[in-house]
């Protein structure tokens, strides 16, 4: 094989290095954290071809083979081209890239309301990534058709979830369906899009995905009257998240993880 080029992917403290074709599609990866190099192609030379490629990047002894018990799942992720991989996508990802091609005016009265907004993806984005290690998967910053997005989308044992990450700092947040109010600013009827991306989400997926509000360091919370289908959170109860079970066998998990990966999936909405 020749023209190898190596993508290097970084999720929740451990990094891969995908080692892929002209074409975009994965022949092998490096998990630095194991020491070995997974090849799914098997021929001598191609191992040659791929360790080659992988040579700067190399620490130490590594072990070459064929992935260990590769899964379904885990073969169709590897098919994905990496510009349609969403997996890889940070907290806010779409937030960073309009501020690093638009970074506004360097000195301004009141600061850049996407800042704040950025900050609080990341604050949500981190606890979320802890659940991992309980079995569930995050995503970050999903696209969808007509420029909106989910800011996470979790899929775990206790379901699937559309979090909305809302920056409350300090602030009194009054909830009264579908309105949400924050501090003394104009209210909005956020549940209701909440519950729109959900229910576009549960389409691309032929799944259920439940709304959730992660309100990120809020003075007060004051929810009038349980909003219908939207779980209301704060950052720090995130966490409880990884207590919620029996909705999604593992399989399951893994399946649809895939399935939502996969950029192709939300283009038809």
């Amino acid at each position: 094989m020749s023209g190898l080029r190596v993508v290097p992917a970084y999720r929740h403290g451990r990094e891969r290095l995908y080692v892929c074709r002209e074409d975009g599609s994965n022949v092998a990866w490096y998990d630095r954290e194991t020491g070995r190099v997974n090849l799914l192609a098997l021929g001598e030379d191609d191992g040659n071809d791929v360790l080659n490629a992988l040579k700067p990047f190399l620490t130490g002894q590594v072990t070459v083979g064929p992935p260990p018990v590769p899964t379904p799942a885990e073969l169709a992720r590897l098919t994905l081209h990496p510009d349609d991989d969403l997996a890889p996508n940070r907290p806010g990802e779409a937030l960073l890239v309009a501020l690093e091609r638009d970074p506004g005016p360097a000195r301004r009265l009141r600061p850049d309301p996407r800042r704040r907004a950025l900050a609080a993806e990341q604050t949500v984005g981190q606890e979320l990534d802890r659940l991992e290690g309980a079995g569930w998967h995050t995503l970050h910053s999903v696209p969808l058709p007509g420029g909106d997005r989910i800011h996470h989308l979790v899929i775990g044992p206790g379901g699937l979830f559309a979090v909305h990450a809302l920056q409350a700092r300090k602030a009194r947040v009054l909830v009264a369906d579908p309105m949400v109010t924050l501090g003394r600013r104009e209210a909005e009827p956020l549940l209701r899009r909440l519950r729109a991306a959900a229910d576009r989400a549960s389409y691309a997926l032929t799944a259920e995905v439940r709304p959730l509000l992660a309100l990120v360091d809020p003075a007060e919370v004051t929810v009038t009257a349980q909003p219908r289908g939207v779980r209301i959170l704060r950052d720090t109860e995130l966490a409880g998240l990884a207590r919620l079970g029996g909705v999604l066998k593992p399989a399951d998990v893994e399946a649809l993880h895939g399935m939502a990966r996969d950029r192709d999936t939300w283009g038809g909405l």
